[in-house]
């Protein structure tokens, strides 16, 4: 299978079959072996009775459906786990993406890129919607390294050997770039045509902002961490080697006591604290160089792998 194009769709029955009739025409012009993976995120209207018609009649065809919505970033996973084509292809089921610039991906992907991302250059949203975009990517840029003008748009193409070891929750399709770049993976983009939404209202509104934030945490902290852990553990730990400087110079000035009361003082109070802020610092450092110890094996076996499958083949 040379290809598979996955569609996380959600209420969307207006536009499914205009959407599969661009999207056949797209695969006829291309001359590959394709499949088309449609994944219904729990859909309440006829999104799925209408794309099982279209399953019957076209061949290419799969229909995965989820029991309840569980959000585009779980329909794109299940594309992704049962794709079997060596190129996957993502894109909404809105017709707001244009499967005509699937040539255009490939094309750059086959320049030796593993991931190529679209670029609503001149995106058909509001500017209630577009703004929050802008900040968001240039916050994902900033922190992850990864400058891509627009990590929100579905329309991606994907060698299927990188994206497969992607393993995505929550909101996290929006940071596939940024995720698959700390594998090794090459990233670019082009930009592709975008379109106004014709049926329905978008699933999307300022509520996702605080999720991406947070989301966008998780992803620096993934790519900061997996790199360097024992510096992760270093910069959690200064805070404690501070309170237990404070503490100990504290119990030298008050000789021992940290408070005074009619009864007397509390003796070995600040003593104590020190020894404890200290014991949570040495332990922070020590955790850091185990972990340090598991990310650089892990770095050796896959080294290791890699050149065993190129001598493998070697003549």
């Amino acid at each position: 299978m040379d290809l598979t194009v996955v569609v996380p769709l959600y209420n969307e029955e207006e536009s499914v079959a205009a959407l599969h009739a661009e999207i056949g025409a797209a695969l006829d012009g291309l001359g590959r072996e394709a499949e088309v993976l449609y994944v219904d995120d729990g859909s309440r209207d006829g999104t799925f009775q209408r794309l099982r018609a279209i399953a019957e009649a076209d061949p290419r065809v799969k229909v995965l459906r989820f029991r309840r919505n569980y959000g585009q970033t779980a329909g794109l996973q299940a594309g992704f786990d049962h794709a079997r084509g060596a190129v996957v292809i993502t894109l909404d089921g809105d017709l707001q993406n244009d499967p005509a610039d699937f040539r255009r991906l490939l094309d750059k992907l086959a320049e030796g890129y593993d991931v190529v991302c679209g670029w609503r250059y001149e995106r058909q949203d509001a500017f209630s919607r577009r703004l929050p975009s802008i900040v968001a990517n240039w916050l994902i840029g900033a922190l992850t390294g990864t400058r891509i003008h627009d990590n929100g748009c579905t329309l991606k193409a994907y060698r299927a050997a990188a994206v497969k070891r992607a393993h995505l929750y929550a909101e996290m399709h929006r940071f596939m770039a940024p995720l698959l770049s700390l594998s090794g993976s090459r990233v670019t983009e082009i930009p592709v045509n975008h379109r106004a939404r014709r049926f329905g209202a978008s699933k999307y509104g300022f509520s996702r902002i605080w999720k991406v934030f947070l989301d966008l945490l998780t992803v620096r902290m993934l790519l900061g961490f997996t790199t360097r852990p024992s510096a992760w553990f270093g910069l959690l730990a200064l805070p404690f080697l501070g309170f237990a400087l404070l503490a100990l110079a504290a119990s030298l000035w008050t000789h021992d006591t940290l408070v005074q009361t009619p009864e007397g003082g509390l003796p070995l109070v600040l003593p104590s604290v020190a020894v404890l802020f200290a014991f949570s610092f040495a332990h922070l450092l020590f955790v850091g160089v185990v972990a340090e110890l598991v990310v650089r094996v892990g770095d050796f076996k896959e080294s290791e792998t890699v050149l065993t499958s190129v001598e493998a083949v070697a003549p």
